[in-house]
C-alpha cells in the first residue's frame, strides 16, 4: 500500500499542463494514463505520446514509494469539480486507488506503472539557456507559419538555429515564411534542429510571461526543455530544413508604411468579398494612398477601400491571399508596419516599424498570388 496527500488545485494545475500531450486515440492503451512515481515527499507525474514526454515534480506529504498509472481523463474530470482542498490518495493492493476528499471518496482502477514507456535519456547533449518568456514569444511569432503537409515533414515544425551571435527561429509552409531573430541570445556552438509543433504549443502555453530560465539540451534526435519543476523531451523532426535565405528577396525598392490596425481592418473587411477558394485581394499602391480591393466574379461581390499611407517606389499592383496577410498582421505587435516589394510576382516582406525589444528582429514573407485581369 502507498499513500500521499496533495492539494487538489496544485495537482489539477499540473495535470492540465501535462494532459495536453496525451492523444485522444493512443496506439498503446497505457498512454491514456498519467504515470505517478512516488518517492517519499516527491511525486513525479509523467504523460507521453511516445514522440513527446512531459513530466512535473510535485511536493507531497508521504513517506511511501511506488509507481502506478492512473487514467488521465477520469482523474482530470473529478479534479475539476473540487474546490481547493487536500486530497489523500491511497493505493490499495487490489488495483484501485482511492481518493479521499472532504466530503466523499472515489475509487478508480489503476494500471501497472512498469508498463509505461521510459522517457528518452539524452547522453552527450549540447546545452544552452533561454528566458521562458523569450522562448514563448519566439514560438508564438513563428509557429502559425509552419506547414501541415505530411509529405513535407521538415516544414511542419519550427527551425531552431543557435549560434554564438544570435538565435534564429524560422517557420514556413512555402506560401508564407517567418524569421524571428534574437541577437541578445547566444550559444557556445553552432547548432540547428527542427522542433515539431505539438511540444512547442505546450511550451508556449506554459512559458508565456515566465521569468524562469529554460535549460535546453539537444542531441541529433531529441531536445529537452527543463524549467521550474517541469521537463519536456521531444523527438526532433528528421531531415534538412530548406534554404530559407534563398527565398527572401534582397532588393525590395517599393516600400509601403501603414498603420497595422487600419491595414488589418481593411484586409479583413475587403476579404469578405473575395473569392472563397483563392481568398485573393489586390493591393494597388500609388502616391500616398493604397487601394485594397477584392472581387468574387461568380457571385458579383466586390469591395474597394482606400487607406492613406507612406509609399515610396513605382506604382504597383500586387495580389495576396488575404488569410495569410491577416495572420501575419495579427502576429505583429507593432503600431506601424512596412511592406517591401519588388515585382508583382515576387514575395512581399512584412516587418514591424516599432514595438521591438532590444536585440529582437522579425521578418515575415508572403508569396503573391497571380492577379487575374
Amino acid at each position: 500500500m502507498m499513500k500521499f496527500i496533495i492539494s487538489s488545485s496544485y495537482l489539477l494545475k499540473h495535470l492540465q499542463m501535462l494532459g495536453g500531450v496525451i492523444n485522444s486515440n493512443n496506439t498503446l492503451p497505457i498512454l491514456d494514463n498519467f504515470l505517478f512515481d512516488l518517492d517519499e515527499g516527491s511525486l513525479k507525474i509523467t504523460a507521453s505520446d511516445l514522440e513527446t514526454t512531459i513530466s512535473a515534480e510535485l511536493l507531497v506529504d508521504s513517506t511511501d514509494k511506488g509507481l502506478i498509472a492512473i487514467p488521465a481523463k477520469l482523474l482530470l474530470d473529478i479534479l475539476k469539480t473540487f474546490a481547493d482542498q487536500p486530497l489523500t490518495f491511497v493505493v490499495e493492493e487490489n488495483s484501485t486507488v482511492e481518493i479521499n476528499a472532504s466530503n466523499g471518496k472515489y475509487a478508480l482502477a489503476y494500471a501497472n506503472g512498469d508498463d509505461f514507456p521510459n522517457a528518452i535519456s539524452l547522453s552527450d547533449a549540447s546545452q544552452t539557456t533561454i528566458l521562458g518568456d523569450v522562448l514563448a514569444t519566439a514560438i508564438s511569432k513563428t509557429i502559425f507559419a509552419a506547414g501541415n503537409d505530411d509529405l513535407r515533414p521538415v516544414m511542419s515544425g519550427v527551425f531552431f538555429q543557435l549560434s554564438p551571435a544570435h538565435f534564429t527561429f524560422v517557420a514556413t509552409d512555402a506560401h508564407k515564411l517567418v524569421k524571428y531573430e534574437r541577437s541578445d541570445l547566444s550559444s557556445d556552438s553552432e547548432a540547428e534542429f527542427i522542433m515539431p509543433k505539438k511540444p512547442l504549443n505546450l511550451l508556449k502555453g506554459m512559458l508565456a510571461g515566465s521569468e524562469s530560465e529554460v535549460h535546453l539540451s539537444y542531441t541529433e534526435n531529441n531536445a529537452k526543455f527543463a524549467f521550474d519543476n517541469i521537463e519536456l523531451i521531444s523527438r526532433l523532426i528528421d531531415g534538412k530544413y530548406p534554404n530559407y535565405e534563398a527565398v527572401i528577396p534582397k532588393e525590395n525598392p517599393n516600400v509601403l508604411s501603414v498603420s497595422r490596425n487600419q491595414f488589418l481592418g481593411s484586409v479583413r473587411r475587403v476579404s469578405i468579398f473575395s473569392n472563397k477558394t483563392t481568398h485573393q485581394i489586390r493591393l494597388k499602391m500609388a502616391g500616398a494612398e493604397i487601394q485594397i480591393s477584392a472581387e468574387d466574379v461568380d457571385f458579383s461581390n466586390k469591395a474597394d477601400e482606400r487607406l492613406s499611407c507612406a509609399y515610396q517606389g513605382d506604382d504597383l499592383q500586387i495580389g495576396f491571399n488575404s488569410r495569410f496577410l491577416t495572420e501575419m498582421l495579427n502576429n505583429l505587435g507593432s503600431d506601424e508596419v512596412s511592406l517591401a516589394m519588388s515585382l508583382p510576382n515576387r514575395a512581399g516582406i512584412l516587418t514591424p516599424s516599432d514595438g521591438l525589444d532590444d536585440g529582437e528582429n522579425i521578418l515575415m514573407l508572403v508569396m503573391p498570388v497571380m492577379l487575374n485581369g
